[in-house]
């Protein structure tokens, strides 16, 4: 029998997890059912139910969804099933058809698909498929809710005479109104309507001369309302057919209500079902939401919850785009109780509340964020003493209240409990509490318990260091920011880095010296040792971490060279074959031009067909019978070969033509001439000096002649010394 006590559910915020769920729900009654979850008693009852929800959540990720579960409730409909000669409306019978409809198509798609959800199946099979209810009531009641006119033979005809009167009173009373009008007793308006009837609308000076029953008057007094005397007799029986038509839907209301009676167990069955869907549906959808999954339920006494997540922590964190830290903890037979130690602010109260919030949701059913390779056990009771827990009602002390807690866990304590404690044994002297809280650790111990504490106490992390079955663990540290990394370390004790945190925050050093001297030497020495292996652990961690990243880049980079290397064999080997293909094809040109050049000289065609006979045969006697499969895929490895030789050319080629552009296109920058330069024309081979420059003309000397020319298309060969 599992018993988990009410304050735990509140250390844990349990309570917040249930609102987060119920909001998931899309009935009012399965909100509530959702606020009402407590952890299940029965183990049986509690694997069902986990079941149920995880293949809830698998059906989010396949083709088959469930249908859709909403209903409105009908609890005020079976109120009155259940008292004698009342009656149900219209409107509840409707809503019995629709619960009866959506319940009937889970059944029938669970029966459907049971391969896929057979715990859903098995719980849906216990509840009966019938549509008695729903013919029953549709042979009555039509789709806009009202008793259809056929419900009844009386009905019928009672519904047939009030189309006649009303026909006749509507007949009746135009005949009325144009006669009125025509005289002039009307007003503008010429009608109205009172207590749901056509009267006309008569001016005061005539009401005397309209024969009728005044039915009311305008509020400035000019107007009187009066219904015509020849529709008083058909208004009449029409009030009493109307009567009559109540009293007889009535009377098959009744009836149809006497026929659902019996059926009142099998409606209560399908609002409860759907209830339970619509609280697993909520359930598996707040495990979405969080990558929730159904971990390995071992009957070992043993926890392995990996990259454990605080579910509250996380959706929040999610909601604001910030990192949640997991955590893996391990508690089994040789290492059942965990003594966490290390500095405020580090994580301790949030992984102890981790694993105490996911462990309570698991046995409530829910599926928990961890690692899909994690494994979990069933404890018979979880206890918890978690927050400051001062007592103002009771008049009790932090202290005082522990102590009644831990009088409590030494009367439940067994070896199926899961015991919690944050802050193990402050709240008194810390020397005289420290001991006190280490022989109930010695007490939960010896009746092999399973446990987290979280202390800074040395005597408990000593206790811990000492027993067999206990493990120290701390929170991770940088150890130069002194900021936490939120990462639990099994193994090791933690050190308050006391001293370290207030040099940081500016406490004086010699004031620190001074707290060092006022306590023991050992102790200080023994914090300081702890934080030292603390500091190690750290450098490990990272060097560790170093190692790992550079192990996988070497394995990338070593993959990456094969791939690059079996590429370049690829490539050699086809290099190799097509150039045997031309070295052949070079060889077969040449004997053919042998053989043309003998058949030129002496013309005999027998023999130049012997020698092509014999050099065929040759040749296919080195061919391979390949089939067209092996023919086209060697086709398209030499095509892919010669593809890739012509790319590199072309880019090779583009580059020279892209380089020589760059040369053309370069500017020449001409030296300025002047007189006595030796010059030539730039597409001519003679030179000469110049004897005289005037507005962008030079006169060239050549020897036997001279001519003027343009400087522009003057070449400099050599400049005047």
């Amino acid at each position: 029998m599992i018993n988990i006590h009410e304050k735990t559910l509140q250390d844990l915020e349990f309570s917040t997890v249930l609102q987060q769920v119920s909001n998931y729900c899309i009935t009012s009654l399965g909100q509530q059912k959702a606020l009402d979850i407590v952890p299940y008693q029965k183990k049986e009852a509690l694997q069902l139910s986990l079941l149920q929800t995880h293949e809830y959540v698998s059906s989010f990720y396949n083709d088959n969804r469930i249908p859709n579960h909403g209903f409105d409730p009908i609890t005020k409909e079976l109120q009155l099933l259940k008292i004698e000669n009342t009656y149900l409306e219209t409107h509840s019978l409707k809503k019995l058809v629709s619960i009866s409809l959506t319940v009937n198509e889970i059944l029938k798609f669970l029966k459907t698909f049971a391969e896929y959800y057979p715990n859903l199946q098995n719980f849906a099979a216990e509840i009966e498929n019938t549509k008695l209810l729903i013919e029953k009531v549709d042979s009555i009641v039509d789709r806009f809710g009202d008793v259809k006119d056929n419900a009844s033979p009386l009905l019928q005809s009672l519904r047939r005479s009030l189309n006649t009167i009303k026909g006749k009173i509507n007949s009746s009373f135009t005949n009325a109104l144009n006669t009125y009008n025509n005289l002039e007793y009307l007003d503008d308006i010429r009608e109205s309507v009172v207590d749901n009837k056509r009267v006309l609308a008569v001016k005061a000076m005539y009401r005397r001369k309209v024969k009728g029953a005044i039915m009311g008057g305008s509020k400035t007094g000019s107007i009187v309302y009066i219904e015509p005397e020849a529709t008083l007799k058909h208004s009449r029986e029409l009030n009493n057919l109307e009567y009559e038509e109540s009293e007889e839907v009535i009377r098959i209301l009744k009836d149809v209500t006497n026929f659902i009676r019996p059926f009142i167990e099998l409606l209560e069955d399908y609002q409860f079902f759907l209830t339970s869907i619509d609280v697993i549906s909520a359930k598996a959808k707040y495990a979405k939401s969080m990558d929730a999954i159904l971990p390995e339920i071992t009957e070992e006494r043993e926890m392995h919850l990996r990259d454990a997540y605080h579910p509250l922590l996380y959706l929040t964190n999610l909601e604001n785009n910030e990192k949640t830290f997991p955590q893996t903890i391990n508690l089994k037979q040789d290492s059942r109780i965990i003594v966490i130690s290390g500095p405020n602010a580090g994580g301790k109260s949030i992984t102890l509340k981790t694993i105490g919030l996911l462990q309570v949701m698991l046995q409530s059913g829910m599926l928990i964020p961890v690692h899909e390779r994690s494994k979990a056990c069933l404890f018979d009771r979880i206890l918890s003493d978690i927050g400051d827990n001062q007592s103002i009602e009771n008049h009790l002390s932090t202290y005082s209240y522990r102590l009644k807690q831990m009088n409590y866990f030494l009367k439940k304590c067994n070896k199926n409990t899961l015991f919690l404690i944050d802050e193990f044994g402050t709240g008194s002297d810390p020397e005289l509490g420290g001991a006190l809280a280490e022989t109930f650790l010695e007490v939960f111990y010896e009746r092999e318990a399973f446990g987290i504490i979280t202390t800074h106490y040395s005597n408990l992390k000593l206790l811990a260091n000492e027993k067999d079955n206990m493990i120290n663990a701390n929170m991770l540290f940088n150890e130069r920011s002194l900021e936490p990394t939120y990462k639990l370390v099994l193994g090791q004790a933690g050190s308050s880095f006391t001293f370290e945190v207030a040099q940081k925050n500016g406490i004086p050093y010699n004031l620190i010296n001074k707290a060092k001297k006022k306590i023991e030497r050992s102790k200080v020495r023994f914090d300081a040792t702890i934080a030292k292996l603390q500091k190690e652990r750290f450098k490990l961690e990272k060097t560790g971490e170093s190692l790992k990243q550079n192990e996988k880049k070497k394995i990338a980079e070593a993959d990456r060279l094969e791939t690059i290397n079996a590429k370049i064999q690829n490539k050699l080997e086809s290099y190799q074959r097509l150039y045997d293909d031309n070295q052949r094809l070079i060889y077969l040109g040449q004997k053919l031009d042998t053989l043309s050049d003998k058949y030129f000289n002496n013309k005999q065609k027998r023999e130049l067909m012997d020698e092509l006979f014999k050099l065929v045969q040759i040749e296919n006697s080195k061919r391979k019978k390949v089939t067209k499969k092996e023919k086209k895929v060697t086709k398209q490895k030499e095509q892919q070969v010669i593809n890739e030789v012509k790319k590199k050319v072309d880019v090779i080629r583009k580059k020279k033509k892209a380089a020589k552009k760059k040369i053309i296109e370069a500017p020449v920058i001409k030296p300025k001439l002047k007189l006595g330069d030796r010059v030539r024309m730039e597409d001519g081979r003679a030179v000469g000096s110049i004897d005289k420059i005037e507005k962008n003309k030079a006169i060239v000397n050549y020897g036997l002649f001279t001519t003027n020319v343009s400087v522009d298309l003057l070449e400099l060969v050599e400049s005047k010394k």
